[in-house]
């Protein structure tokens, strides 16, 4: 009995500390949060039109577009991973049609414009991998100005009645990408 009961202190103790060893392996917060944004224009219980993930990296106090993120180079249009957009039917973005699927979503920011790349290479991290063998359609929208600074880059959808926009806005700048479905 007494040899049953030192077995079974000597196996919670390996558990505890193997639960213990697992648990100090464990990531912290990641510095640029992934996040999704999806654009259910008649509701939330709607079937959605897009769906994007990406991760959200933060202006942190520096220069980001035409700095860190330099004018006229491909970006992968968030942080991390390669964002992903998903369109749940087929939809014209700005003057191209693109049928539904998922694809990557690369941005080539200037001050001006900006070139919003769907391309069809999936599961990629960075830009490093981008092809631009593999673009499936590429739209010029001219960048604004955001009211207030925006400290984490975002991605928000608007619009009703068979049209939107796909905002993306960071620092003090802002592009709509506009959307027909």
């Amino acid at each position: 009995m007494k040899n049953l009961r030192l077995f079974v202190i000597a196996i919670g103790l390996v558990a505890l500390t193997t639960d213990w060893s697992i648990a100090q392996k464990l990531p912290g917060l990641d510095a640029s949060p992934a996040d999704i944004a999806i654009f259910r224009p008649d509701g939330d219980s709607s079937t959605p039109i897009a769906k994007v993930v990406y991760s959200r990296p933060q202006k942190n106090g520096r220069t980001i577009l035409g700095g860190l993120e330099k004018y006229g180079q491909v970006w992968r249009t968030g942080a991390n991973e390669t964002t992903e957009i998903k369109f749940y039917k087929d939809v014209t973005v700005g003057d191209k049609k693109l049928k539904a699927g998922t694809y990557s979503l690369y941005s080539i920011p200037n001050k001006d414009k900006w070139i919003i790349i769907f391309n069809s290479k999936l599961d990629t991290w960075g830009a490093f991998a981008y092809d631009q063998s593999k673009d499936v359609a590429r739209v010029e929208v001219p960048a604004g100005n955001t009211d207030k600074e925006v400290e984490a880059f975002t991605i928000v959808f608007d619009g009703k009645g068979g049209s939107g926009d796909m905002i993306l806005a960071w620092e003090n700048t802002m592009v709509k990408v506009p959307l027909k479905y």
